[in-house]
């Protein structure tokens, strides 16, 4: 969905010690919730909006009046209209994101393709934006949550925000409300509404899975090996640290607090950075409206 970044990859010099099977399992665990994530877009789409002439925003949405117009199949057009933001956003946002991204495009494309002939389950066109909406809100919150998109609009607006005074969130709304109001002349405009119903819900939806697609994030780590975390983050997010003192209220004892400022993409990375080195390590991350000033700037996922 047009709305609001993690496959295997290369350890830099500061390598952790971390057992083949954590990273199995962590792996095997992304992987299915991104699969889960990507079916129920499909399941949205073609149990609910598609038969009902509605549309999702960005990518998805001009595949599906494109589908419409000239009868190609949607899944066909899913992978063929992401894939060259694919190759842009491997290049500029990080190769990771861009193959997660890749992964799920993928299974959505193939979930539309075995869910095209399954008839709808309703014909009321309120009870489709609803239901629809709600059930590609929690796809496309997994699939997030989990280090990937389902939409090369969100890479383009990604982009954009580099070099514009514009949040993810408002860059993607503009795309968005220019494609649901396309929609009223290939759809009508009754339908068009009902689309910015869906839309509307599963944004709230996206919103609520996620507690904020395009929020920075305060983190507080605490652990013994908080120099070799701190490098890491540095290394592998790009990400300023500042190491704090700090003092356990029940030991006493003297410790070290790292805290660093993320974006929500980069939530899943930073945990899996820090569990590389220390499972047991004490993590905190809490929303922060707006950050400004200091060496905050929006970085690639690596």
């Amino acid at each position: 969905m047009g709305t609001s970044s993690h496959v295997l990859v290369q350890e830099g010099p500061n390598k952790p010690r971390r057992s083949g099977t954590i990273k199995m399992a962590r792996l095997a665990q992304r992987t299915i919730m991104m699969i889960v994530g990507a079916g129920m877009m499909a399941v949205a789409l073609e149990i609910f909006l598609v038969p009902n002439q509605m549309v999702d925003g960005g990518i998805t949405g001009i595949s599906i009046m494109l589908s419409h117009i000239f009868h190609i199949p949607l899944g066909i057009l899913l992978t063929l209209l992401n894939l060259p933001f694919l190759i842009i956003g491997y290049k500029q946002i990080g190769k990771t994101f861009a193959l997660s991204t890749l992964f799920a495009v993928v299974i959505m494309s193939i979930g539309t393709q075995l869910l095209h002939p399954v008839p709808s389950i309703t014909g009321e066109p309120l009870l489709a934006a609803v239901f629809g909406g709600v059930i590609l809100g929690v796809g496309v919150g997994l699939v997030v949550r989990y280090g990937g998109s389902l939409d090369g609009t969100e890479i383009v607006a990604i982009l954009v925000t580099k070099r514009m005074p514009f949040s993810v969130g408002e860059v993607v709304m503009f795309f968005n409300l220019f494609i649901l109001s396309s929609a009223g002349f290939v759809f009508g405009w009754n339908n068009a509404m009902f689309s910015l119903i869906a839309y509307y819900i599963a944004f709230k939806v996206i919103d609520v899975t996620l507690e904020g697609l395009d929020q920075s994030k305060s983190v507080w780590i605490i652990s013994e090996k908080y120099r070799d975390i701190g490098e890491a983050l540095t290394e592998r997010l790009g990400r300023g640290v500042t190491y704090l003192e700090g003092e356990g209220g029940f030991s006493g004892e003297n410790k070290k607090v790292i805290f660093v400022v993320i974006t929500r993409l980069e939530e899943a990375k930073m945990k899996a950075i820090v569990e590389d080195w220390d499972s047991d390590a004490f993590i905190a991350v809490g929303n922060i409206h707006d950050v400004k000033g200091g060496r905050f700037k929006k970085k690639a996922i690596h």
